[in-house]
């Protein structure tokens, strides 16, 4: 194969990486939509056991971890060209249908669904990143993971204004997955076959420091237990903090932010990421994000119920949930980077490898906090 990939249909490299983005914004409107009615979506299957709940929105995570190896191969066998367009279109498909879905058992059967297109959506899309990253010649995957956090926080706030303007989940999630849709029509003609490049020689020198780094596989097992206790964070925030809000803390609607500034600062931290790499460097912004990680959870956990004011309890958790997400902004971006610069495997197959191991995280996450018979 070609050491640099070639430009399909004359089209420049900006407008290449500018449709690319657009579908990262489609993925991370799609995910927002569904997590910020997670609460609606409970009430109206009237689950008051977070047991029960917490064995239902397992199967989102489920869902992803089956189709690791049903990806790798879709991938590699039809290109993440024809992969990107038929995973976002599923993905938007299944948001709709979770929201007609008239008993628990439906609803499972597209949470389950939605959790299989999720993950064809992030092997897909990230290999069509990765190879817009080579074509570029320098790290540029953060800003697409950027994009996909300010997609989400703007799908977030856009919850917030569907809940409190009493719109049901149904004609909310029929909206985004029309607008997902014009999204891959006007988009899909700038994706690009996938090609092979020799490794970053940055990365070489890097990972010819330790043996653990001299094989490929080392690398993808090392850096899949990163992603694994940051898919944990991740599955966490995403399927508990408004329900913490809500059922926890018991603030009205109208002050459940704690998703919301999680997402702002996830999105700020992705955008910032390569101006850390360029002060600490990539080991050192993991060690700091690490601890921001660690210092969020411990405060949302220990000063989160400690007053009664209701305005300082969303202050203070609300504060938590931002360090928390500014820590687990850059662990993702940067670990595909890395995957992408030194892999020299086809990108698909590599990033399946990296995503059987990280993605227990996402299976741990969801049912840590469920005991049976505690009740919201």
């Amino acid at each position: 194969m070609n050491s640099q990939p070639g430009l399909k249909g004359g089209y420049t490299k900006e407008q290449i990486r500018w449709a690319m983005l657009s579908f990262f914004l489609a993925q991370g409107l799609c995910f927002a939509s569904w997590a910020s009615r997670i609460p609606d979506v409970k009430d109206i299957f009237e689950v008051n056991y977070a047991f029960y709940w917490g064995l239902v929105l397992f199967l989102i995570p489920a869902g992803k971890f089956i189709a690791i190896p049903l990806a790798g191969y879709l991938v590699s066998k039809l290109g993440s060209r024809i992969m990107v367009q038929v995973s976002i279109l599923g993905y938007a498909l299944s948001l709709f249908a979770v929201g007609v879905a008239f008993n628990i058992w439906m609803l499972g059967v597209f949470l389950f669904c939605f959790g299989v297109f999720w993950n064809l959506c992030d092997i897909s899309l990230n290999t069509q990143a990765i190879g817009i990253e080579r074509l570029y010649g320098k790290t540029i995957m953060a800003s697409f993971h950027g994009g996909w956090s300010l997609a989400a926080c703007l799908g977030a706030l856009t919850g917030f204004i569907m809940i409190v303007s009493d719109v049901t989940p149904f004609w909310h999630f029929t909206l985004i997955a029309v607008l997902i849709s014009l999204i891959v029509v006007f988009s899909r003609k700038y994706l690009q076959e996938d090609v092979e490049a020799e490794p970053d020689k940055e990365v070489e020198e890097i990972t010819d420091k330790s043996v653990y780094f001299r094989r490929p596989e080392k690398l993808l097992l090392q850096l899949g237990l990163v992603g694994l206790f940051a898919l944990v964070v991740e599955s966490a925030m995403f399927d508990w903090s408004g329900i913490y809000f809500e059922s926890v803390l018991q603030v009205p609607k109208s002050l459940q932010i704690g998703f919301l500034v999680f997402m702002i600062m996830m999105t700020a931290g992705r955008f910032l990421t390569n101006y850390a790499y360029s002060i600490f460097g990539k080991k050192r912004v993991l060690q700091i994000v690490g601890s921001l990680i660690f210092t969020g959870f411990i405060t949302s956990a220990l000063l989160g119920s400690a007053f009664d004011s209701m305005g300082v309890k969303v202050a203070v958790n609300s504060a938590g949930f931002m360090m928390v997400g500014l820590g687990i902004s850059c662990m993702v971006p940067t670990i595909y980077s890395f995957v992408g610069a030194k892999s020299k495997t086809p990108i698909g197959l590599a990033l399946t490898i990296l995503s059987s191991i990280s993605f227990i995280g996402s299976l741990i996450a969801p049912d840590r906090c469920d005991l049976p018979g505690i009740q919201y």
